[in-house]
């Protein structure tokens, strides 16, 4: 009987044991699409053990800053360019853990249907960060708007371009602005994310847009003290599953391209 009571206790302890809790990840990412593919993986991650929890930022500024302060575990919302130029100019070590898809860049404009089109003197607006500045002028020459010194300089600026036929007018805004002011200039070039979420179709709407061999990959990105932590690298194992792949592709129909296998 004593034996019988002492297994029941020991049987009654066990039950009240909490179950082994989850790991818990901080993830920073832009809307479009990059919270909607980080909700897509959360339930198979909470199966593998990994809580995600979505940050969703509107400024490709903080979620660098918020992760190398270790207020956050990784973001989820730029490219390779931006993020060594953003390291090289803060000071920062932050580190690509996974690639995950391409969105091609566009230009956009609500008063013209063809570069053709353009006026002298345009109004035309780009992003106001390095890369994506640089990238905005290397489409403007692939479609021969200007042509810039050097001609593959990803890190161009206004001040870089040796040609323009049609005398166009360069501002440079921040990337999250441009959807907001189209109807205020002649042409926007706009980062698919914020075309995506001000209702743009970069497949139909965009005048000129980049191909899928875009170098602009957008990674997964932590600190190099915890990019090889177990839940990190079991965010970028669901970020790279056929799954994802099946999902970018259904879901925005060649506006964002999956970019592995």
């Amino acid at each position: 009987m004593k034996k019988l009571l002492t297994a029941l206790a020991a049987a009654a302890a066990l039950t009240t044991l909490p179950a082994l809790a989850a790991e818990k990840i901080s993830v920073a990412a832009t809307a479009v699409p990059h919270a909607e593919i980080l909700e897509f993986v959360k339930p198979a991650l909470a199966e593998d053990g990994v809580e995600l929890d979505i940050r969703v930022f509107t400024d490709y500024v903080q979620p660098n800053v918020q992760v190398a302060e270790k207020r956050l575990d990784a973001n989820f919302f730029q490219h390779l360019p931006y993020l060594e130029e953003f390291n090289s100019s803060r000071g920062t070590d932050l580190v690509s853990v996974a690639s995950v898809h391409v969105e091609p860049f566009g230009a956009y404009s609500s008063k013209i249907e063809s570069l053709d089109d353009l006026p002298e003197g345009a109004n035309v607006v780009i992003p106001n960060d390095a890369t994506n500045g640089g990238r905005a002028l290397l489409l403007l020459q692939k479609a021969g708007v200007i042509t810039l010194k050097d001609q593959g300089n990803i890190l161009s600026t206004p001040r870089d371009i040796a040609e323009n036929p049609k005398d166009i007018r360069i501002r440079e805004l921040e990337a999250a602005t441009l959807p907001r002011v189209l109807n205020q200039v002649d042409l926007a070039l706009i980062n698919t994310n914020y075309a995506l979420e001000a209702g743009l179709n970069p497949t139909e709407d965009a005048l000129v847009i980049e191909g899928a061999e875009s170098p602009y990959v957008n990674i997964l990105v932590a600190r190099s003290d915890n990019a090889e932590s177990d839940a990190i690298q079991k965010l970028a194992k669901a970020l790279n599953s056929p799954e994802v792949k099946a999902f970018i592709e259904e879901k925005y129909e060649g506006q964002v391209l999956p970019t592995f296998e």
